[in-house]
């Protein structure tokens, strides 16, 4: 009974396995393999790197990084909200109400300690 319910999934999970088992494998035998200079280079800012990767790093990159995942997050919140708002009770307009009340103080509170502003 277990087994027949979840059947699909396993065929579907051992055939996603198969086919892109083949398919790397196919790359790998069908691609050249010769590794030239441009080839290695550096790609992302387009010069090679420089200086110590163990050496200090600003605080403030990872503090703007959490601030954007936290009000991102909090944002993706609201896409379901606002596409149920019509099927909402009271209940759930005020408590949305009262998280965007506590996302706006959070805003304001970030914004006079002056973690959003870059020096």
């Amino acid at each position: 009974m277990l087994l027949s319910e979840y059947l699909g999934v396993l065929i579907f999970f051992f055939l996603s396995i198969a086919l892109s088992s083949i398919i790397f494998g196919l790359s790998y035998i069908l691609a050249k393999q010769n590794a030239d200079p441009e080839k290695l280079s550096a790609y992302e800012c387009g010069f090679d790197p420089f200086g110590s990767s163990r050496g200090a790093f600003d605080v403030r990159f990872y503090l703007v990084a959490i601030l954007f995942i936290i009000f991102d997050l909090e944002v993706a919140f609201l896409f379901p909200w606002a596409l149920t708002l019509s099927n909402q009770t009271m209940f759930g307009f005020w408590n949305m109400f009262l998280f965007l009340i506590i996302l706006t103080i959070g805003f304001v509170y970030e914004w006079r300690k002056g973690a959003l502003d870059w020096e």
